[in-house]
């Protein structure tokens, strides 16, 4: 019998998908520092971002044959030595694709309407000069939306962006140029729009929002130089992963006026931010939530079944 371990958590479907093809399924969390004891006994593990899957878990498990992810990013496992382990690795990174856009955009409708402060000062405010305060926000329309990262969530993004009468501009050392298809109601056909990407900087430069869809880097992608780069008042979204933003630099540029406000949904000291980022009236907070929406964990939950039923079935991933 076949035992899987989901130590960070699973949507039910996913769960049930995964029973009803013959497998034990533990949804009884392991603390990371009894992993080293207790994973052996498993053939598959899924994770989310919490558990660390490193080199020492894996070479203490030498049945162990799958490590999932739900989710996009493999930040907490080291996938090359899994790989040169016979480990297959697996993620989804289709499922969450539009919740994480939606997020970004969600932020950016923040910043430009100032929702992330009118709904702590209104409790406690006095209405007319709030009214007052908040009365020069950005109008979307006719503004450039910059994409860095131009994957599936990217062109998510860049759908939203469009739909709400934005110019899209976008980034991605992967990919030359795209066909998004919008899907508007009342027509029969999508529409299809071509997006031709540009450089990094080139979307710095143009863009009055950037939104941040890259990989963690080891180091910062934005930094002092590039926060420079971009223009005054201009907004930066980062739904990422800590880490992408140099966050000292970004307090900087707010702070001088250059920036005019940033939405983060990732932190580089998660779980416990730095409160002058939590606290800054021109950032929009949430607590890495781009992916947690119930379609999307639903999603996630049957991407997950689906792939390592497929795995031990043929011993391959469909794609």
């Amino acid at each position: 019998m076949i035992q899987i371990l989901v130590n960070d958590g699973i949507e039910a479907d996913g769960k049930l998908l995964l029973e009803g093809a013959g497998f034990t399924v533990d949804t009884n969390k392991i603390p990371q520092e009894d992993l080293m004891q207790r994973l052996p006994a498993y053939d598959a593990i899924i994770v989310r971002s919490a558990t660390q899957v490193r080199r020492d878990l894996i070479d203490a498990c030498p049945n162990l044959k799958i490590i999932a992810r739900g989710g996009v990013g493999l930040d907490n496992i080291d996938v090359a030595y899994a790989k040169s382990k016979g480990i297959q690795i697996i993620n989804t990174p289709a499922a969450s694709s539009a919740s994480v856009a939606e997020l970004a955009m969600a932020h950016t409708l923040s910043l430009a309407r100032f929702l992330q402060n009118g709904n702590r000062d209104m409790a406690t405010g006095d209405f007319k000069k709030l009214k007052s305060a908040y009365a020069a926000g950005v109008q979307l329309r006719g503004k450039t939306f910059g994409i860095v990262g131009f994957g599936r969530i990217g062109q998510e993004l860049a759908r939203l962006a469009l739909g709400m009468g934005m110019k899209v501009v976008a980034s991605d050392p992967m990919i030359a140029e795209t066909n998004l298809y919008l899907d508007i109601a009342g027509l029969t056909e999508a529409v299809a729009v071509t997006i031709k990407t540009t450089s990094f900087e080139n979307v710095l430069k143009q863009a009055d929002f950037v939104s941040l869809h890259v990989p963690n880097l080891g180091k910062p992608l934005v930094g002092a130089a590039e926060l420079a780069m971009m223009k005054k008042g201009a907004f930066l979204i980062n739904c990422a992963r800590g880490g992408v933003v140099d966050e000292s630099a970004l307090l900087e540029s707010l702070n001088a006026g250059h920036l005019g406000g940033a939405g983060l949904d990732t932190f580089v000291g998660e779980p416990k931010p730095r409160l002058e980022l939590l606290n800054h009236p021109k950032i929009s907070v949430s607590p890495h939530i781009g992916a947690a929406t119930t379609q999307a964990q639903a999603n996630i939950g049957k991407e997950l079944g689906d792939k390592i039923i497929a795995y031990f079935a043929t011993k391959k991933v469909v794609a």
